[in-house]
């Protein structure tokens, strides 16, 4: 007896694949099982506001849902994709999260101020992420536009350098993401 099998999309793609991705999109099965084999490369965002002098006035915080349906905050984070080189990464996770008039200015060197390594057991990284090994790339990102959260981002905050840093926002920053937040503002200067 033959099994009849659907026949593929036009373009070769999954149905859960996006198109604009093409076949970097790895599934959520592919990525389950890649995130226990070996590191996956992020880049990570802070997004700030500047004055005229270039001084940094605002920090910018999203508020997610976990999957446990806690209310977090984080900063902009997402996967490099393969083919794709850091500064499409970046733009493309800051403009998902933060919407496309938030206008970043990418820096001209693609030198993050930090190298985080998140490890799915506690270790002697401040930075934990129980689904996988991580390697992010992380970059302090001036934004000019006018930001709209998207995707699974339910707001953003601004915040000054102080509140930012302070313990009681560190805290509610997923995954160790306060100690980034305040190397991000030390690393240019903004810490009070």
């Amino acid at each position: 007896m033959a099994v009849r099998t659907p026949d593929p999309d036009p373009d070769g793609r999954p149905d859960d694949e996006p198109a604009e991705y093409g076949p970097a999109w790895l599934s959520d099965i592919e990525l389950e099982q890649i995130r226990h084999r070996m590191p996956i490369v992020y880049v990570e965002a802070v997004p700030v506001r500047l004055d005229g002098l270039g001084r940094i006035i605002d920090v910018g915080l999203l508020l997610r849902a976990t999957p446990l349906g806690e209310m977090r905050r984080t900063i902009v984070s997402g996967r490099v994709l393969y083919g794709e080189t850091l500064r499409e990464a970046l733009f493309r996770h800051l403009e998902k999260d933060l919407g496309p008039m938030a206008f970043p200015q990418l820096p001209a060197s693609p030198v993050p101020f930090t190298v985080a390594e998140y490890f799915p057991l506690p270790s002697e990284s401040p930075y934990f992420d129980a689904r996988q090994h991580a390697i992010s790339l992380a970059y302090v990102v001036p934004v000019t536009g006018t930001t709209e959260p998207r995707q699974d981002a339910l707001e953003l905050t601004w915040l000054t350098p102080a509140e930012a840093a302070s313990e009681a926002v560190c805290t509610e920053l997923e995954g160790g993401r306060g100690a980034l937040v305040r190397a991000a503002l030390a690393s240019v200067g903004a810490l009070p």
